[in-house]
């Protein structure tokens, strides 16, 4: 192997690492953002269970009242 497809041989290696590494980056950045909307869901579902749960209370509050 000479100088010339050695420098060759290299770059194409290197482009190649580097191209998988901006494709590793932009899977990163993706998997944060689903993980970030996938916490948001999470505190929205127990905001939700928390107002059901809430409201069911309540509503066993008046109709306990109601009886008496």
């Amino acid at each position: 192997m000479n100088l010339e497809e050695f420098e060759h041989q290299t770059r194409e290696s290197l482009e190649t690492a580097l191209s998988q590494l901006q494709t590793a980056m932009l899977l990163v950045s993706s998997l944060e953002i689903q993980i970030l909307e996938s916490g948001n869901a999470v505190k929205d579902l127990g905001r939700t269970i928390e107002t059901y749960i809430a409201s069911q209370q309540n509503g066993v509050e008046l109709s306990a009242t109601r009886h008496r």
